[in-house]
This record gives C-alpha cells, structure tokens and sequence, in this order.
C-alpha cells in the first residue's frame, strides 16, 4: 500500500488527537474535532468499512449530533422512523407498547432504524472531507506510551486475512497530544491502560441475530416488537429501509457453532414466510448480550469511548447512541482545551458524567432483557398476567424510555433545577429567518432567558465568564438579543421546570436552570468555576 504526502506526513508530526476505531463513535468524534479545526489522525485496523450490519437504531438526540456535523440531511435519506415498540406474548397479545412516535425533546423523531454499514459510508464520505482529519485504514494499532505532553501510538499496516488481521512488516508511530480509543469491546487501548470492565451479570443470554433482505416489499404489522414466547423469545424489528432483522434467544443446550448456520436460519425464518426464494440472507451471528462498562475512562491523556467504554444488551437499542454521546460529551470538551479556553481538568469530569449515563441505561435494557428472556413456561404466564392486568388498569399509560441525569462528579450544578438532564431544541425565529435552533444559532454554551429583563441582572463577572465562552445568550421574544419561540418549545420546558433561565452545554446537557437573577448569577458562578474560566472581571 503506498501513502501519501498527506498520509506521510501525518504519520510523522504531532497531531492533535489520535483516535483508535472508525465505527460510528470514532467517526463522529473526528467530524466534531474536524470541523473544528484540529488535526486528527485516525487509525483503523480493517482496510475498507466493515460491511455487515450491526446497530439498527438511533434516538432524537443522536440525530441532534448528526444535526451539529451537517449530516442530518444525507442520514434522513437512509433512515425509516419507528412509531412503537411492542411485546407480545405467545399468543401475540399486546403485553405493552413504548411509545416512540413523534417528535422528541431533541426536535426530531424520537427513533430511527438503520443500517449500520450505509451509515458509516455516509460518515465516511464526511470525515475524508476535511482536510485535518486523515483516516489511516488497515493500520493496527499495536503499542502506545504517554507522557506529560502527549502520546506516541506505534501502529503496523496489514490486511484481514480469514477473518483475522495480519500485519506485513510495515510500522510506523504517531504522536498526538491526546488518544481515544473507540476501539470496540475488545479494544486496545483499554487492554493496555490495564482498565477493567465491571461486569453485572447477562452473559447467560446468547442470540442468533439474523439480518434479511427481501425481495419483494411487504407490509411487517408489528413493524418493531418482542415476541415473548417461552419456547423462544424473539426479536423481529428493522434492520432500516428494505431490510428486516430477528434475534433468536439460544435455549439450554444449544451450541453456538451449531445455531450460527445458514441452515438454522431459514429454518427459524420460515414460520415468518421468509425463503430463500422471497430474500436474501445477508448476515448470521451468535451474540452474548452484556451489561458491562469500564471502571476507568480516561488514563493521563488516554480516553475510552464507545464499546470499549461500555456494553449493553440491545433490548432498548442504545449501544450505538451511548457511544455518540461519548463522543459528542469528549469533543466539546477537547475542543476547549486544545484552544485553551479551558484547563486540561475539564476533562476529568467525561468519565464520571458519561459512565453513570451509560450505567443507568445498561441496567434498564438488562431488567428489560430479563422480562423477555423468560422460558419457563409458568413463570412466563405469571409474567403475562400481571401485565395484561397492569394494562387493564384505569389511567394506564404506555412507558417510555428512560433520559437519565448525568452522572454525578461532573461540571454542572447539581442543586440546579434540570441540571444535567438533556436539553431542548425547538423550531425558533430569528432576523426574519425560521428553523431549528442549532441551524440558526450554532451549538455552544447557550444561556436562554425567558425575557430580556431576565439578563439585565447579569453581573459583569459573568458576562465576561459567557464571553469567554463564546455562548450564545438570547432571550425570548422581541427586541435585540430576542428570538421568538415558534412552537412553544422553550417555554414549555423553562414552565415545566420553574425556571426563567437555563444554560446549556454543546453536549446539549444542562449546567442547570434558574428561578430568578439571583439563582442565574449562582449558576453562572459555578460554572466558571467549574471550568475554570478565568476572565479580566472580579471574580
């Protein structure tokens, strides 16, 4: 394989960040850091994207970050929306429904499905056109060492061979100010931090995941649900336009080595009308699903993110979209950092704010996991009957997912009304122009009031701390500084949290809300703080 100038010369000058993986978390977080302006080497061991599916789902907030690197619009394309997610029971009675129709806090629809290999070819297609990122494809990463200034990564170039990669000889090393390693559940750069993975306990569980591509188009009512069958529970959902997916729960007894066949495939696709001779089968594999995250996430300069930093069972479809949110929770703050706006401290606050995120919705999809996996008969009907019962019930309603709060050890202000729930966007009006607010305004620190006298009280230190930031600071309604509410969304959500303030961050997470000038003042406060902001004002 030849380089060239650019992959030379990046090869051997210090680089901003050096990220290890190129799935979904890797590419988002060389957009973001790309689009910023700073230099960004990528190594990935397999030559070409991988080409299998995996993921199938995104949630709103997902799409938001796909939003803020411009790639909504080409994702929009690929991308079928969900309207429920059910589960049935032998008999295929409703058992339950999460509601996941309709637009979300985020201002886009609640739930995509997808398929993960055209995803990443349009990711790919917008990372290799910026100019300070370089994608060093079939190269591993095979040693780093750090010390106060940076990193040095060695990597060797090689090709898969059977399944396994195997290096040729050639190596070369990398030196960056900071590592990430987006490098999967067997990841690298966490086997050589020595970091371990907490474990809570699913690995019992294994699944023939079956991808399907049919022929001819067909009407799938349930399009998304859990059959909840004893004998053997079963996910069917989508695998994004024009395909289908089923996961097939192993029983006792049964060998991974013997399940993952074609054979056992069409075999268990036949009750659904699925041949050979109607689709293709694109892809058979046996997973064990877990429930495990890192102890650690960052080491000096080193950080983990995506599944090298956690694993989760799929049963509320969050793997992919906990890794973007790493990403998206990791790049802000490098951004800052490598500018030096802010001091190499804030990033210890990733680790603690993301894990216990992660964490919370790890154990939802495992308590869920549990309630689906069920195969005794007994036990199974017991199950069925409360919830048939439970649906029964006057005023009852359709769950849905969980927003967890950030972790704990992070930067915002905990006593702060909302702080660190996730944020809104709505639809605003601003000079004449309409659109959501991250089109219109950009995505920063954001501080928005209910009205401009709001921001009259604002003391000098903490304007000069906002400044600093470069946030946006607009209030509601008329007149300058003033955007105009077009649905409702901001107000609604300052009255539902009894605010007249609320400051976000460009993670979309929210430092925290105010109830008055004084409280606004306490939480721009901590904030500088927090970050470490240092201004010319009276602090």
């Amino acid at each position: 394989m030849e380089l060239s100038d650019k992959d030379t010369a990046d090869a051997t000058k210090t680089v901003d960040v050096v990220i290890v993986g190129y799935g979904p978390t890797g590419q988002l977080l060389s957009m973001f850091l790309g689009r910023q302006g700073h230099k960004v080497t990528v190594v990935e061991r397999w030559p070409d994207l991988y080409p299998l599916p995996r993921a199938v789902h995104f949630d709103h907030e997902i799409a938001r970050m796909f939003q803020a690197v411009d790639a909504i619009e080409d994702i929009n394309k690929i991308v079928e929306t969900a309207d429920a997610y059910e589960w049935r029971n032998a008999d295929k009675e409703l058992l339950l429904e999460f509601s996941v129709g309709g637009k979300a806090i985020s201002g886009w629809p609640v739930a995509h499905m997808f398929s993960q290999p055209i995803l990443e070819r349009v990711l790919d297609e917008k990372v290799k056109a910026l100019p300070t990122v370089t994608v060093r494809q079939g190269w591993s990463a095979t040693a780093f060492t750090q010390d106060a200034d940076g990193v040095q990564l060695d990597i060797e170039h090689g090709s898969m061979q059977g399944g396994q990669w195997v290096g040729d000889g050639q190596r070369e090393n990398i030196r960056a100010k900071y590592i990430v390693g987006a490098d999967g559940a067997n990841s690298f750069v966490r086997r050589s931090l020595g970091i371990p993975m907490h474990d809570i306990g699913f690995a019992e569980f294994n699944w023939l995941v079956v991808d399907v591509i049919p022929k001819t188009e067909r009407v799938w009512s349930p399009r998304n649900w859990q059959w909840c069958n004893p004998s053997r529970p079963t996910s069917v959902i989508s695998g994004g336009p024009g395909r289908r997916r089923w996961e097939f729960m192993l029983l006792p007894g049964e060998k991974i080595e013997e399940m993952n066949r074609d054979e056992v495939s069409w075999d268990l696709l036949a009750q659904w009308d699925v041949t050979p001779e109607n689709a293709t089968l694109e892809r058979h594999a046996v997973y064990t699903f877990r429930g495990q995250w890192a102890t650690s996430w960052r080491q000096g300069r080193a950080f983990l993110a995506g599944d090298a930093a956690h694993l989760t069972a799929p049963f509320t479809g969050q793997g992919m979209c906990a890794g973007m949110r790493d990403s998206t929770a990791l790049a802000w703050r490098l951004d800052a950092v490598l500018r030096g706006k802010l001091s190499d401290a804030v990033l210890d606050s990733y680790g603690p704010e993301r894990s216990a995120h992660a964490q919370e919705l790890i154990r939802f999809a495992i308590e869920l996991g549990k309630v689906i996996c069920i195969t005794d008969p007994q036990a199974a009907a017991e199950r069925d009957r409360m919830m048939l019962a439970a649906r029964a019930e006057a005023g009852y309603k359709a769950p849905s997912l969980p927003q967890p709060r950030l972790g704990d050890g992070g930067l915002y202000l905990k006593e702060a009304p909302g702080s660190g729930l996730l944020g809104p966007q709505g639809v605003i009006e601003v000079d004449g122009k309409r659109g959501l607010f991250d089109d219109l305004l950009g995505v920063h620190f954001t501080l928005i009031a209910k009205d401009a006298s709001v921001l009259e009280g604002l003391s000098d230190a903490n304007r000069a701390g906002l400044k600093a930031l470069d946030a946006v600071v607009v209030h509601l309604g008329d007149g300058p500084g003033g955007v105009k509410d077009v649905e409702g969304t901001y107000t609604r959500f300052l009255d539902g949290l009894g605010c007249v303030a609320m400051l976000a961050r460009p993670d979309f997470y929210l430092q925290g809300g105010a109830r008055n000038i004084e409280e606004l003042n306490q939480l721009l406060n901590a904030t500088r703080e927090a970050l470490a902001i240092r201004t010319t004002e009276a602090v």
